[in-house]
Order: structure tokens, then sequence, then C-alpha cells
């Protein structure tokens, strides 16, 4: 998106990567900024868990203005090929036979995929053991490996094994089917209804900043989102482009705060759980 959108706004757009804590330190420098227009702010679903499971010096809701969801995508329950459950109501067989001896990976404690794992197993009345990961990366090593035969992620990294078979799709967290996961069954089509966790981009700036820059930003990410070269790289990387205006960003923010949120304190989950 960089490029195209110093081109329609008509100056440099520079990429800080301040990464770290889930992205709460990205965050937190964007809280400090002022509200005119010269910093802005990518964020994604770690602020939907990060919330919570965090004491950070910014409220989401409150420190920042939405200018526009960018992308979703899918989450994906994937058991190594050597695992011997084919399907998810063999898993949660297996689990409900020997409660909290089947481990599942994630890239992290308190991550979007180890909370919606949480809320699976609550609605499903099984329990799987969690092992958290520093990122996806290890994680993936690790599960590749046959280390631990489960593992919750975004699609991004798993869709090259899924293809070559060393990783078999459980589920999906898409309401229904994905093109991502070709064949893959949705929780909520596997009798978890209504169940849905999706990963998610969204653009914003600061609070406080002039409606007028933040409606022209808006309209410049709408654009460049627009553009099927940028859409094209965007579904490459295993997500849909979701466009949308300012209200929409905040209404599904604050939706998928208070969602998570509600999972967390319900789960007493903590970064040391």
């Amino acid at each position: 998106m960089q490029p195209k959108l110093s081109e329609i706004l008509g100056q440099p757009v520079v990429i800080e990567n301040l990464g770290g804590a889930s992205g709460s330190i990205g965050a937190t420098e964007a809280a400090r900024s002022a509200p005119d227009g010269h910093t802005w702010l990518l964020v994604n679903d770690n602020e939907s868990t990060n919330q919570t499971t965090m004491r950070l010096h910014y409220r989401l809701m409150q420190a920042f203005a939405p200018v526009s969801l960018l992308a979703t995508g899918p989450l994906a329950l994937v058991a190594h090929q050597s695992a011997p459950w084919r399907t998810l109501p063999d898993l949660i067989a297996a689990a409900k036979r020997a409660p909290d001896t089947i481990a599942y990976a994630t890239s992290g404690m308190g991550s979007l995929a180890h909370v919606s794992t949480t809320l699976l197993q609550q609605l499903g009345d099984f329990k799987l053991t969690h092992v958290p990961y520093r990122g996806g990366g290890p994680a993936l090593k690790d599960v590749l490996a046959g280390q631990v035969p489960l593992f919750m992620s975004n699609v991004v990294i798993l869709s090259q094994h899924i293809k070559a078979g060393t990783l078999r799709p459980l589920g999906v967290t898409t309401a229904g089917e994905t093109r991502h996961v070709p064949g893959a069954r949705s929780f909520a089509q596997q009798g978890f209804a209504d169940f849905e966790a999706p990963t998610w981009w969204a653009f914003l700036g600061r609070a406080g900043t002039p409606e007028a820059i933040t409606q022209k930003m808006s309209g410049a990410v709408t654009r460049v989102l627009s553009m099927p070269d940028v859409r094209d790289r965007i579904e490459e990387q295993g997500a849909d482009v979701l466009a949308g205006g300012s209200e929409r960003c905040r209404r599904f923010m604050n939706s998928e705060v208070q969602k998570w949120g509600r999972v967390i304190r319900d789960n007493n989950i903590t970064l040391e759980s």
C-alpha cells in the first residue's frame, strides 16, 4: 500500500516498523504523537486481546480515530500429518477421553489464536494443553517436526504446508468455508454455531486529528485497496480486502475488543497463564 498512498497523497509515506510486545510498542508510540495527520498506525487483531491482557498506556478506542479496515482472514487449526485425528470430531472425542494430554501450539500467550482456541474448548467442553511460542515461525518449525501435534494460526504461514499435505486442516475460524483453505469446514459448520475469529488489519489516526484530514486519508486508503494489484497481493497472503469507512472500522474493532475481552476474563487468561 505504501507506494500507492504516496502517489495519491503527493507526499512520502514512511514506514516505521516498531515491533515487539504484540504490536503494543508501536501503538504506544503512535498514541503519544500529535493529532496532526503526520502519524498513522496500522494495527492487527493483536489489539483485540492486548486491550485486556496487557497493562497499556493507551486505550485503543479512546487513543485512536479509526480510518478504515484493510483486510480480514481466517485462522486455521491444523494437525501434523502423523496425528491420528482426521477430523475435528475425532480430536474432540480424543480430548474428552484424555483431557489436557493433547498439545496445541500458538504464536504466543494471549494471542487471538490462544484466546479463540480457549473459547472453542469452552464451547465444546474439551481440554487441550496450550504451548505458547514467541511468534508463529518457531511454532511452525516444531509443529512441522512433529514435536507439537496441533497448531492454531493464520493461514499465511500454513497454506503451503496444507497444500503439501504436511499439515491437515481440522477447521477454520470464518463463518463458512474459505477459498484460502479449500475443502476445510469452518467451526461454525461443525457444531459451533456463530463461532468466528477473524484475523484483521486496520488503519488508524490519532484521536483528535481534524476530520478533514482523517477523511482524506480514508479516501486514499479506499482508493488503494480498490487497485487490482494491491488486492491481489493481499489475497495472496491469505486475506480478503475489507475496506469500509471509519464508522464501520470503529464498530468492528469495538466489537472484537469486547468479545475477546469477555473470553479472556471468563477464563482468567493472563500473559503468564
